[in-house]
């Protein structure tokens, strides 16, 4: 008989089985009762005890029983003191690591879910609401029904996955090209190979359809009530959308002639061309009665008071346009510019060169990698872009990826000190960075610096970007009554601010800067609010039928990537900077999806995302 040997050595097989379980560890679904999650987490650290020490040997054992017993609904109050103390014994006498980290662990989760842990012992049963879900959807801020429309492009109907995406979202074109995907971070096809390129799908649909081809739902009937809102961003828009097909009379306000607030005058155009943009606002504009004025800022053309008065209810959705400066010697110097304003100067094309100029850039977020990207467009000589940590890089992998390979320099463990201007034409010509060494991680698992030994570091620059967060222009609004704290607009979950006067706001005025689709969020959700305020309970049909779904064999295939152009190409002007799915890719990589909503602990009972 023919003997079978496994490939590989001990090492590389258990290496293979620990990757395949990571995978499986990032799929754990949103939703899981975090004591089981934490109880499974602490069995991994038991299986590394090496048992020479009692604390870890039997400790660990013990505190595992106790967690069985609160989870089968078996023990009382005093259970979970034992708890506590048996973990703080095991973190103070444990030998290594292995103890000292399993304990810390769970007394993290007997602080952090304290409500969890009383409703098991006094209910013997989860908080209210704690239940698996569908991950793609319920990470997305939008609650889109993800798999419906991955369903639907597999079966070719793109203007149905259109149609499907705006049941949450109207801007499916500049989500396509923009979103961050969180809805990928969770993706249970993690556990076969690799999360399912949603953006990418999503983007193969809008490509092969164009969004203002496609038929809105169905107006409802008038309802004689007028909404204002301020503001034309994904926030603004997208209410003014949900709005006018509940039947109700739109005016939208905003200070730039045209809609689509930072997603056209802060994203560049190699990302989203304003081309792609207008699709989404022309089939915004045509769902019902919306009125768009633009270039009237409120407390410049009309007053916040003249709006309330003339409207049944006002949504305030101003986003954060403003760039933040920072308080350091130097700050009033010419060529210092905060990424917001530059990015919004470059798209309107007030700036259109940086020739021979050399860049320096503080910051590590999206809109950093926007505007030292942009700044090799404009033909800078170099692009230096600093920070203080590594943690300070918040951009997405692929958008800093993207940076480094057109020319961008990163430089981090650098703190910015000052500005150093010349003394002739009080232009910049240096900034000033005190080196920096790594830390102890804070209560938040984030790194902490202190300064170096070393000297302060003086870099030669024409050129400072400050990507060091926006903030909102709510002077007006603060005037006229509303509250505000911190320069944000202060409104609840449900987005009121007001309900003695139907005052609604949402976005980055009420979050601080945030992202595209978390603004979409805020404007549905402030619509249906207003709906509601108003006297109604109006709900928007799609009438989308979504494609029956069949058994996946879960055969391991790779991820289907978008594709670029070549940095030497891309980099040489504002064209976009994407290439189109293939066909076949979209073909492949729509059957990857394990079509969560029919199949799982999370399928969707009701038919909508969120229930």
């Amino acid at each position: 008989m023919r003997k079978l040997t496994p490939k590989g050595s001990m090492n590389d097989r258990i290496d293979t089985v620990l990757y395949k379980f990571r995978s499986r560890m990032k799929s754990y679904p949103p939703g899981m009762c975090p004591i089981s999650l934490y109880r499974s987490l602490l069995q991994i650290s038991m299986n590394q005890s090496c048992g020479k020490c009692v604390p870890c040997r039997d400790g660990l054992i013990e505190v595992d029983r106790m967690l069985q017993s609160i989870l089968a609904g078996s023990a009382d109050e005093t259970v979970v003191e034992k708890l506590e103390k048996m973990c703080e014994m095991i973190a103070r006498t444990s030998d290594c690591a292995v103890g000292i980290s399993a304990a810390h662990l769970i007394l993290d989760s007997i602080h952090q879910f304290a409500d969890e842990y009383e409703s098991h012992v006094k209910e013997h049963r989860c908080i209210p609401g704690v239940k698996q879900t569908i991950p793609c959807v319920t990470l997305c801020p939008a609650h889109v029904n993800v798999p419906g429309y991955i369903a639907l492009i597999k079966e070719e109907d793109y203007a149905g996955a259109v149609k499907l995406i705006r049941d949450r979202n109207p801007f499916p074109t500049a989500c396509a090209y923009v979103c961050e995907h969180p809805c990928e971070t969770k993706c249970r096809r993690a556990m076969v190979d690799d999360p399912i390129n949603i953006r990418g799908l999503k983007k193969y649909a809008v490509d092969a359809v164009a969004a203002d081809t496609v038929e809105n739902p169905k107006k409802n009937v008038s309802t004689g009530k007028k909404v204002s809102i301020i503001g034309a961003g994904p926030s603004g828009m997208t209410a003014a959308y949900y709005l006018a097909l509940m039947g109700h009379a739109v005016t939208v306000y905003d200070e730039h002639e045209e809609a689509g607030g930072m997603l056209r005058y802060g994203i560049p155009e190699y990302r989203l061309p304003n081309l792609e943009l207008d699709k989404d606002i022309r089939a915004i504009m045509a769902a019902g009665d919306i009125d768009f004025k633009g270039g009237v800022k409120v407390g410049r053309d009309i007053t916040f008071e003249e709006i309330r008065e003339a409207s049944d209810a006002v949504f305030i959705g101003i986003g954060a346009q403003i760039g933040n400066r920072m308080p350091v010697d130097g700050a009033d110097s010419g060529n210092v510019i905060p990424a917001a304003d530059f990015l919004q100067l470059v798209s309107k094309g007030e700036i259109k060169s940086l020739a021979g100029k050399r860049v320096a850039l503080i910051g590590g977020g999206n809109v950093a990698m926007d505007a030292a990207r942009t700044a090799v467009r404009l033909d800078a000589e170099t692009v230096h872009l600093f920070t203080r940590k590594r943690d300070d890089y918040t951009a997405l992998k692929e958008e800093m990826i993207d940076a480094m390979q057109e020319g961008v320099r990163f430089r981090t463990l650098l703190s910015f000190l000052n500005i150093e201007a010349d003394k002739e034409t009080n232009d910049v010509c240096a900034i000033w960075l005190q080196p920096q060494i790594v830390g102890e991680y804070d209560e938040y698992g984030m790194m902490t610096t202190e300064h170096s030994s070393n000297y302060p570091y003086r870099f030669k620059c024409d050129y400072l970007i400050l990507a060091v967060g926006q903030k909102s222009d709510t002077e007006c609004f603060e005037a006229a009554g509303i509250p505000t704290e911190r320069g944000r607009i202060v409104a609840n979950e449900e987005c009121m601010v007001s309900e003695s006067d139907g005052s609604f706001s949402g976005g980055d005025c009420v979050t601080g800067p945030s992202t595209a689709i978390n603004a979409v969020a805020a404007g549905q959700v402030a619509a249906y609010n207003i709906d509601e305020y108003l006297g109604y309970h109006h709900k928007v049909n799609t009438d989308v039928e979504i494609p029956v779904a069949l058994p996946n064999a879960c055969i391991p295939t790779g991820r289907a990537e978008i594709e670029e152009k070549d940095p030497y190409d891309r980099k040489e002007g504002f064209e976009l900077a994407e290439l189109p799915m293939t066909y076949e890719e979209a073909m492949r990589e729509s059957s990857r999806c394990l079509r969560c909503d029919h199949y799982g602990c999370g399928v969707l009972k009701g038919g909508r995302g969120d229930e």
